[in-house]
Order: C-alpha cells, then structure tokens, then sequence
C-alpha cells in the first residue's frame, strides 16, 4: 500500500509538473515577446527625448493624455500592479485585456515627455494582462487561475531585468510578507525562465554591472570590518525605501485633495518636474537613469565608481518619482529604486571609507528589498547581477532593510501573513493598505502637533 502511495504521489507531481509547463511556457512566451518591444521602444523614445530637450515642456499635455486614456479606456487598469495583487488574493473581474497596451502606452509616453519612472511595473501588467487572457481560455480552477496570474508577474520581471531566478521568487515573495505559496515555485520558475529567453532571443540586451573581485581566494568575501559597515548602511537603504514608499502614498493623496479637477493632477505634476528639473540644472534625473546623455552624467551605471555622483543624487530621483508616479504618469518604481539605492550606497561608501561598487550594488538591491518587502527575491537579484562572491554582504543588506522599512511598501494590496515583528500591534491589519492609512494619520497628527507648538 505504502509502495502504491509513493507511486501514485510520484505520478502526481510529474503531472502537475508536465500541465504547468503547457499552461505557462506559452503566455510566458507572449510576455516575453511583448517586454523585448516595450524595451526596445523605451530605449528609442530616451534616444528621442536626449536629442530634443525641449520635449520636457510638453509634459503637463503628456500627463492630460494618459489621464485620458485610462479614464475613457482604462476601467480597472488604473490599479496597475495593485489590481493583480488583489486578483491573485480574491479572485473578481479578472485582469482586463486592456491593461497591457495601456501601460505600455502610457509609459512610453511618461518617458518620452521626462517624467521619471521605471520599467518593472509595465512589465509586471502587460504579464499580469496576458495571463489573464490565458486564464479565460484556459479555465482553470480558481487556484489555477490565482497560479497564472502570479506566473505573469514572474515572467514579465524575469524578462524586463534580466534575472529569471529573482523573479520567480519574487512573483511569489511579493503577494505576502512573512508567507510565501510555495505551489506557484515551479510555475514561476518556468514563466520566468521562458520570459527572459524569449526577450534575449529578440536580441534585448540588460545592463551588465560589475563589483570588482575581493583579495581573498575564498569563493565567498568576508571582511568582519566591512560587514559591520554594511550594517548602518542597511539601515539607511531600509529607512530610505520606506520614506519612498510613504512619500509616493501620500504626494497622491495631497494632489487628490487639494485638486479638484482630476485632469489638473498630471498638469500639475508635470510642472512641478520641469521646475524641479531646472533647479537642479540636469535632465539627468528625468526618465530611467540607468544612463545618463552624458558620460559623466548622473546614472546607475556611473553610481557604481567614485565621484560618479552627487551627495544628494538619491534624494532628487525620490523626490522626482514619487511626484511623477503620485500625479498620474505610468511607469514603475523599481528601476528608479535601483537609482536611488545605488547613489546613496556610492554616498555612503564615501563616508564610511568603504568600497564603492560594493555599496552601490548593495544599495542597489536592499532599498528595492525595503520597499517592496521582498528580501529573499533582492538577495538573488544580487547574486544574479553582481555574482555570488558579496553573497552575505547582500543577504545581511536586504534583511535589515526589509526590518527598518517597516510595515509599508510600494503595493498597497501586499497581505500581511506575518509581521516583521514579535509585537502584536503591527499584526491588526490585514493588508498594507489598512497598515499604509494607519501611519500617515500618525504622521498628520505628529505634524499637527508641531504646527500647534509654533508661537
């Protein structure tokens, strides 16, 4: 009996394994197919927006434009990466097929015109989109239906960075902090691997970054003097994404209350960057910024060697982020958390006489890990993108950001399945979004105060 029992759970689970490759390869292969064009195009509107600077002055247009897209158009899409989180936790309308060509428009259109965003998020719902579609022709069973979903996630980020094994994980890591599902692993896994060979094979082309190699002949680095210095700073990325997360939350909420006329929101928000962008006297603040016009400019790439930025790089992306993505415009958030991390690990590294690609790559990962809460996901994107030798560097990194970044993050509609910490208090809200109102009542009600004790 016991004999037939380990068979028949064998069979089982070659099976599921053989249905979910049918299932997923193919709408992995779409998402793939469908980031290598997004990427391709983006590439070619930085191209066109570095030769006519003045395009920066139509922005406040460009924001009317897709705030009418998604409004006559839209319906549910609005949501974005929020819609499928929610739709994987409780199934309702599905994903809308829409959803895919909107955010690509959008965002080229964001990118184009020099609103600052990223990449992941377009990704994210243009794989979201097309797994929804395979779902009503597929018709699974509703955990099916929740699996497939969360297989566009992967395979959308899996193609988009270049880092298959980060986004298999992270497609299930993000859905729940403290909990991860691990019957969605494979499936991930397949989608995400699928979606990157498939965009390579279309001839995209991902940013190669480099640590230089420690003097140590271990396969693993470990200098006790620097992983002491890696901890402050991790506490620092923590702090960091978890400011970006509450400031893009409530920069929304302030320009929904004190705009009446929804269509002013994006005009307003894209003024507000085009003074921004002349305060600071550079455009290198304004699109993607893993490169920069100039060679010397102010980039990802560029943060990754002494004196390749500002003190206050980090700063000015957050702060031109949150108020392009808050106002409207399309996009993502990972890619300029990425910027912002690796600036301020360069910025960090200077001060504490520490290596400077090291903590711009560390920087790079665990303020994306902070924001997002997705440690375990940030420390293979690490090893992905850096190479395994920083290994503890980066696990001790992500950890301690995902700790100080608090019950708070870029996607509302994350389930809290088990808080950060052993205090009950933090563990009343079901979801983000409850956690994410909580803490900006306190931080009105703390800046009451202070207004109370002026004279």
């Amino acid at each position: 009996m016991r004999k037939q029992n380990l068979l028949s759970s064998f069979f089982s689970i070659v099976s599921y394994s053989f249905q979910w490759m049918a299932l997923t390869i193919p709408a992995a292969a779409v998402t793939g197919s469908l980031v290598a064009l997004f990427l391709w195009l983006l590439d070619r509107v930085t191209q066109i927006r570095w030769q006519h600077e003045w395009l920066l002055f139509l922005l406040p247009l460009a924001g009317i434009l897709i705030h009418l897209l998604y409004s006559h158009y839209g319906k549910d899409s609005v949501k974005g990466n929020n819609l499928i989180i929610d739709e994987i936790h409780e199934p309702g309308g599905g994903i809308p097929k829409r959803m895919a060509p909107l955010v690509l428009l959008g965002t080229l259109i964001t990118h184009l015109f020099g609103g600052s965003a990223g990449r992941e998020g377009t990704a994210v719902q243009m794989g979201g989109s097309i797994s929804g579609m395979f779902n009503s022709w597929y018709k699974p069973s509703a955990r099916g239906r929740q699996v497939l979903l969360t297989t566009g996630i992967a395979a959308g980020f899996g193609a988009v960075f270049g880092t298959p094994a980060a986004g298999a994980v992270f497609a299930i890591e993000v859905l729940t902090i403290g909990k991860i599902k691990y019957d969605a692993l494979l499936p991930c896994v397949v989608a995400s691997i699928t979606g990157h060979l498939v965009c390579t094979a279309w001839g995209i082309h991902h940013t190669p970054y480099h640590i230089a190699p420690g003097n140590s002949i271990a396969p693993l680095h470990i200098d006790p003097l620097l992983l002491l210095k890696t901890i402050p700073a991790a506490i620092a990325f923590g702090l960091t994404g978890l400011f970006f997360a509450i400031t893009a939350h409530g920069l929304k909420k302030q320009f929904n209350r004190f705009i009446r006329n929804e269509y002013l929101v994006p005009v307003a928000g894209g003024v507000i960057i085009i003074a921004l962008t002349y305060l600071v006297g550079t455009t290198d603040y304004n699109g993607l910024g893993v490169s920069s016009k100039q060679a010397n400019g102010i980039s990802i790439v560029n943060a990754f060697h002494i004196n390749g930025v500002n003190t206050w790089s980090w700063f000015w992306k957050l702060l031109f982020t949150t108020i392009t993505l808050s106002s409207g415009f399309k996009g993502g958030e990972v890619t300029p958390l990425f910027f912002i991390g690796a600036t301020l690990g360069n910025t960090l590294a200077v001060i504490m006489n520490a290596p400077v690609d090291l903590f711009a790559a560390l920087g790079f990962i665990a303020v994306f890990a902070g924001a997002t809460n997705t440690p375990i996901a940030c420390t293979i994107m690490g090893v992905e993108l850096f190479g395994s030798e920083y290994i503890l560097y980066f696990a001790i990194a992500c950890c301690i950001a995902y700790c100080f970044s608090g019950h708070s993050g870029i996607y509302s509609s994350q389930r809290i399945g088990s808080p950060k910490t052993l205090n009950r208090y933090f563990s009343k809200e079901p979801s983000l979004r409850q956690s994410i109102v909580r803490v900006q009542s306190y931080i009105q009600r703390a800046l009451q105060k202070i207004t109370e004790k002026k004279p």
